[in-house]
């Protein structure tokens, strides 16, 4: 498209959640608390990880990189929410706009790896208990998690390489709090239509596939927990599991929501709503889901806890 009629943006600005200064200000300190809570959660999820010997598993080194991930996922979008609810200034660089959206793409997508990892941890764990330490070695984990991290980065850089070579004019408004695909693309006077479907055909594939095999796994944990004899043998697969397949039902029910459904044809006050569970909810959720449904994580904590205060007092 000819440009020259078109004068060029090169900020944009975040509409936000439209209240009066009161509100912003109680929502400031709102998101302020739930910030804090998830960087502290899942902070602490890592340290007693890494504290904790009997943490150094498979299970709990997925878990401990999937909380730095939760960590690097809400900081992305929050503090720039923050900044513009206490000082008003809600304009964000066109650059710098595009750069979030990278990054918010890039740990959305190992999101995704990361949590079709753990379903298939748990299915070695479970189906094939004689084979899981020889298959789901300390090797192979970080294998996983280095692929996770090398697939997610190439996959995002395409389509926000090519969207930062788009011109963006006109309106320079989203409605929004932070910088998302479809609003970013509505900006753009150039021909958006085969960058828009190639991005959202690749979120799709991506989350898709990675939740097939999320729920190919625990169909077979079912199939499992179905012949076992005795009732505490369930109870135990179940507080096993039970943690991540709340995870799970949370992110996809939201991220489908978002970005599978057709034409996007809810509200943007609906969309608002959206944004703000699975981008700010959904990473403070995860920590206490964890730390609350897993004995081991319980137990972790409160040997930490214990031996920091027996520190202190001597």
């Amino acid at each position: 498209m000819n440009t020259e009629n078109y004068t060029i943006i090169s900020e944009i600005y975040l509409l936000g959640f439209n209240v009066n200064w009161k509100l912003e200000l109680f929502f400031f300190f709102l998101f302020f608390m739930v910030y804090i809570s998830t960087i502290t959660g899942n902070t602490i999820i890592i340290m007693v990880i890494w504290q904790s010997s009997k943490l150094h598993s498979p299970m709990y080194l997925f878990l401990g990189h999937f909380a730095f991930m939760e960590i690097g996922y809400t900081s992305v979008t929050m503090p720039k929410m923050l900044t513009d609810l206490v000082s008003g200034n809600k304009r964000i660089a066109v650059p710098v706009c595009i750069t979030q959206l990278y990054f918010f793409f890039l740990l959305g997508g190992i999101e995704n790896y990361f949590l079709a990892a753990m379903a298939y941890d748990r299915y070695l764990a479970i189906c094939v208990p004689l084979r899981y330490s020889t298959i789901m070695s300390n090797r192979f984990c970080h294998q996983l998690v280095l692929i996770s991290w090398l697939t997610s980065i190439t996959c995002s850089f395409m389509p926000m390489y090519f969207l930062s070579k788009l011109y963006f004019c006109g309106r320079n408004k989203i409605d929004n709090f932070f910088c998302d695909a479809s609003p970013v693309f509505d900006l753009s006077c150039t021909d958006t239509t085969l960058l828009k479907t190639y991005l959202f055909c690749l979120v799709q594939i991506v989350v898709f596939c990675c939740l097939f095999f999320i729920i190919l796994s625990y169909m077979q944990i079912i199939v499992v927990i179905l012949k076992m004899p005795s009732n505490s043998g369930r109870r135990k697969v179940f507080s096993t599991c039970g943690s991540h397949f709340t995870v799970v039902t949370l992110y996809y029910g939201s991220s489908i929501l978002m970005y599978v459904r057709p034409n996007h044809e809810y509200t943007s006050v609906f969309d608002k709503c959206l944004s703000v569970f699975y981008a700010i909810v959904t990473p403070f959720l995860n920590p206490i889901i964890y730390s609350l449904r897993n004995q081991k994580i319980r137990e972790a904590i409160k040997s930490y806890k214990c031996k920091y205060f027996i520190c202190h007092k001597a």
